[in-house]
């Protein structure tokens, strides 16, 4: 059945469809998320807070439709076949209008509670982190998850680069062009080999993990709609830069012990140099700020920090 979406991007637009789809919510306290005009249809959805209980998905475009019925499938999938995922508890989910509402768990983005995690706190963070990110690579689960919706789409990669060598220059200092360039050449040579084949969450980043604020316990994994096939370092590559280089080299030896696997950390920094300077890429080019208001020179510095602390590409 093809999806149908909201007509306009507002309050009572959503209101109108939770008629439909939820009415015992439709006249409840509505806090939103996102909902601003967007011009690419890809990301024409948002989120809201309804009756502070609930979280509702939903779209006003038919690609963000589309992803919206994709995560309410994974949803489905993994909590049947990994049930020790920390996922979201679906309430109701319709297709026209696209709408997933889930029950909302007290937690807070891990961004607003990693200046807790002290010396004390590490080891059960990574634990927790690596646990989540375990659970999911589990070999066997790209089999069983696609056994349920079907062929599952490959990850999607930052960006190339090739793009990053032609542009990035002009963003940073002439001291720093150099710098770029030799880490393009060595993710490139550390990623021509093809790494092992997963599920991955695809978007693990620091927002997308939520957190009790009193016992730094890992509550719900969310934003599953980037749920594909790639390598388990792809789905660690934001760790060094939102946890710091201590807190992701604890969860890498975590997630190395519960796999018996061994993470290869250069090939998780080859992925994190094409994720951070992609983003500061589009960001500056697109004429918005970076997300914590700095520079791309300072990022460029951040991460010659990080590879000297991990003593790697130096």
């Amino acid at each position: 059945m093809e999806p149908t979406w909201l007509d306009e991007p507002t309050v009572d637009a959503l209101r109108d469809a939770l008629r439909a789809v939820a009415p015992d919510l439709a006249e409840a306290t509505i806090v939103p998320r996102g909902l601003e005009p967007n011009d690419d249809p890809e990301w024409c959805a948002a989120t809201a807070v309804v009756d502070d209980r609930f979280v509702v998905k939903f779209a006003w475009a038919r690609p963000a439709a589309l992803r919206i019925c994709d995560q309410t499938r994974v949803l489905d999938a993994l909590t049947t076949v990994a049930p020790r995922l920390p996922l979201p508890e679906v309430v109701t989910f319709s297709r026209r209008p696209a709408m997933l509402v889930m029950r909302r768990v007290p937690a807070m983005p891990f961004f607003q509670v990693r200046d807790l995690v002290g010396f004390a706190e590490r080891d059960g963070v990574a634990r927790d982190l690596a646990a989540v990110l375990a659970e999911l690579h589990d070999p066997g689960m790209p089999h069983a998850v696609a056994r349920v919706i079907g062929p599952l789409p490959e990850s999607n990669p930052p960006v190339p680069t090739d793009t990053l060598r032609a542009r990035f220059g002009a963003l940073v200092r002439p001291d720093q062009r150099d710098r770029v360039l030799s880490w393009c050449d060595r993710a490139d040579a550390v990623l021509a080999t093809p790494g092992r084949t997963v599920l991955v969450h695809g978007d693990f980043h620091g927002d997308n993990h939520l957190w009790d604020p009193r016992t730094l316990a890992l509550r719900v994994v969310v934003d599953l709609e980037t749920v594909g096939v790639g390598e388990p370092e792809f789905d660690l590559r934001c760790l060094p830069a939102d946890c710091g280089i201590e807190l992701f080299t604890a969860t890498v030896a975590h997630y190395d012990k519960l796999t018996g696997t061994t993470l290869e950390v250069n090939r998780v920094m080859a992925w994190h140099l094409r994720t951070v300077l992609g983003d500061a890429l589009w960001r500056t080019e697109a004429g918005g700020p970076l997300p914590d208001g700095r520079t791309p020179r300072q990022w460029v510095d951040d991460l010659a920090d990080r590879f000297a602390r991990l003593g790697i590409w130096t």
